[in-house]
């Protein structure tokens, strides 16, 4: 792949995410985790927890990562993004999404995008998603600064048999045929992540809203969305730089994440 930023950070500041990188055996969650480790003031900004089992994962809207012992990857990433504003938090989401995509290209070249926010589907079947929980601290001047973001990845990899309640869940063993390691697909998102991590501080978002919306599920088509209890057909025009969704029906909108819900 051509497509990895090559920007590279400005003076001696910048640490590089990977490092340390923590393998676990089996944890409920490595957000949980992640963030036992901020408590605990043993974190580090672009410190790793990977692990092999995760019991009691994190989805979005609370929704639970369901995961087989070694079949998966679970992997969480911390990141001090105090040079960030806060209301840049998409900006990250975008990266991080971006990440994940362009390493899974590897293993899945074509029909892979990005759900709206940060979920990764081959086609119409999520193969993985993305959570980041981001902790907020004061700041003299002003008023609340971004002290950390957790950024929570899981990936279906060698799983085969899902819940049934899963509504569309799908594995690279699935789509390839193939059984992949967990833990270099770990290392592998990492490197992309802290590639993108720097062209978000150095050169800006600018590449990368452009690339997120290059690579948007279901960009320009129709699809059914539910806001409350009202459910409507429209089309899917992009995301913009507030990490809206904008769309078009009889009117155009944009939407916050968690004011709708896609109608499989």
């Amino acid at each position: 792949m051509s497509e990895a930023p090559q920007s590279n950070p400005e003076g001696p500041a910048y640490a590089g995410i990977g490092s340390p990188f923590l393998e676990l055996q089996s944890v409920d969650s490595t957000n949980n985790y992640a963030r036992q480790l901020i408590h605990a003031g043993m974190a580090q900004h672009g410190q790793v927890v990977f692990a092999h089992e995760q019991w009691a994962g994190k989805g979005q809207r609370g929704r639970q990562w369901i995961s087989e012992k070694g079949q998966n990857m679970a992997v969480s990433i911390l990141l001090q993004p105090i040079s960030l504003p806060i209301n840049r938090q998409f900006e990250l989401s975008a990266a991080i999404a971006l990440a994940v995509r362009q390493t899974l290209a590897t293993y899945i070249p074509d029909e892979l995008t990005i759900k709206w926010p940060n979920d990764l589907y081959w086609q119409d079947r999520k193969a993985g998603g993305i959570l980041i929980e981001n902790l907020l601290g004061s700041h003299e001047q002003s008023g609340s600064r971004w002290n950390w973001a957790i950024a929570g990845i899981g990936i279906n990899i060698n799983q085969t048999e899902f819940p049934s309640d899963l509504p569309n869940p799908v594995s690279l063993k699935q789509i390839t045929g193939k059984e992949w390691e967990p833990i270099q697909m770990a290392r592998a998102i990492v490197t992309n992540v802290d590639l993108y991590y720097r062209e978000l501080l150095t050169t800006g978002p600018g590449n990368i809203f452009s690339k997120y919306n290059q690579y948007l599920y279901k960009q320009g088509k129709k699809v059914k969305l539910r806001k409350d209890n009202r459910v409507f057909e429209a089309m899917i025009n992009g995301v913009n730089e507030n990490g809206q969704l904008e769309t078009a029906h009889a009117i155009p909108e944009a939407f916050d994440f968690g004011t709708i819900e896609w109608v499989n």
